[in-house]
Formats: C-alpha cells, sequence, structure tokens
C-alpha cells in the first residue's frame, strides 16, 4: 500500500472549463496517470476492499475507465473485460442502451466475456448521471456476473448517478 491521500490525487486531478461544450467542468485525470507515485496510489485505493484472487474479473467502462479496470485486474491477478462503444467489440456481442442528457447511446460486452457467477468488480474514472454505468450493470447481470462493487474514482454526486445503481454497492474515491 502507498502512502497516497484521496487529497493528494484530488489535487492532481485538472478543472477544464467548457470542455467538451459549453458550462461543463471536465475532470482531468491526467496528471494524476502521469504521476507513477499517484496513479499507484489511485490504484491502491480503488482495489484496497480485494485480494489477489478474491474477483474473477474486473470490468471496465470505455474509455477511461479501461486505464484503471485494467490496472486493478493485473493487481488483482484478475482478467480484465471491456464495456465497449457500440460497433468496436470483433466478436458477437450482447448491447445496452441507455439514456444521456443529450440524447442516447449503447455499449456493448462480448457475449462470452464473463463466465455464470463470475465475481465481478466494476470500475470506471468517473461517476456522474449513472447511465453508462447502469448500462454495463445490466450486460454483466445478462452474463450472469455477480457484481462485488461498483468503484469509481470521482463521482459528481450532484449528478445522483448512485440513484441508477440501486442494488449494486458502490464506492468513489472522491466525491465533489
Amino acid at each position: 500500500m502507498s502512502n497516497v491521500t484521496t487529497a493528494e490525487i484530488e489535487k492532481a486531478i485538472r478543472n477544464v472549463p467548457d470542455f467538451p461544450q459549453p458550462g461543463i467542468q471536465f475532470k482531468d485525470i491526467t496528471p494524476v496517470l502521469a504521476d507513477a507515485r499517484l496513479f499507484a496510489g489511485a490504484m491502491d485505493l480503488v482495489t484496497q476492499k480485494y485480494t489477489p484472487g478474491s474477483v474473477d474479473a474486473v470490468v471496465g467502462i470505455d474509455a477511461r475507465g479501461f486505464i484503471f479496470a485494467a490496472a486493478a485486474a493485473i493487481k488483482l491477478n484478475a482478467g480484465f473485460v471491456p464495456v465497449r462503444k457500440k460497433g468496436k467489440l470483433p466478436f458477437q456481442t450482447f448491447e445496452q442502451d441507455y439514456a444521456l442528457e443529450y440524447g442516447h447511446a449503447t455499449v456493448a460486452m462480448h457475449v462470452d466475456a464473463l463466465k455464470p457467477g463470475a465475481r465481478v468488480l466494476l470500475v470506471d474514472d468517473l461517476l456522474a448521471t449513472g447511465g453508462t454505468s447502469a448500462a454495463a450493470v445490466s450486460l454483466v447481470q445478462k452474463l450472469g456476473g455477480n457484481i462485488l462493487e461498483a468503484v469509481f474514482l470521482i463521482e459528481l454526486k450532484f449528478l445522483n448517478g448512485r440513484q441508477k445503481l440501486s442494488g449494486i454497492p458502490v464506492r468513489s474515491i472522491i466525491t465533489y
């Protein structure tokens, strides 16, 4: 375990106003990723409740969630399973639509990505409105996976995304 605090990670997160559109305050995690100590510390915090072998698969959500989920999978000696945008996976998929504040989108997972009963840790960089995460949960459950927890580096609490994940334990390292 590293001695990195959540305050140190939060201090490194850059706020970018009006990106990708006016009114959005984008939380840029690239300074955390660029600092090996902070990145390792963030991964310690994400995986702190688990030991190697206690998780069968870490599911990561396209795209920044891949970074954290892949690192968590290695740390936990588990497989990494991507949830991708529609049309990005090469094999047969299950798809799940979800609502956005400005339309809708679809995510997909390979039909053979999880074994029934697999112990799954869902990891993403950010929980906002919860639509993408809820779609990922639906896909994991369709494949028979058992979600142990959904872990996010950042949660924007004022958007109430956690409400879309009812019945799933949710943990966030940093909240705004």
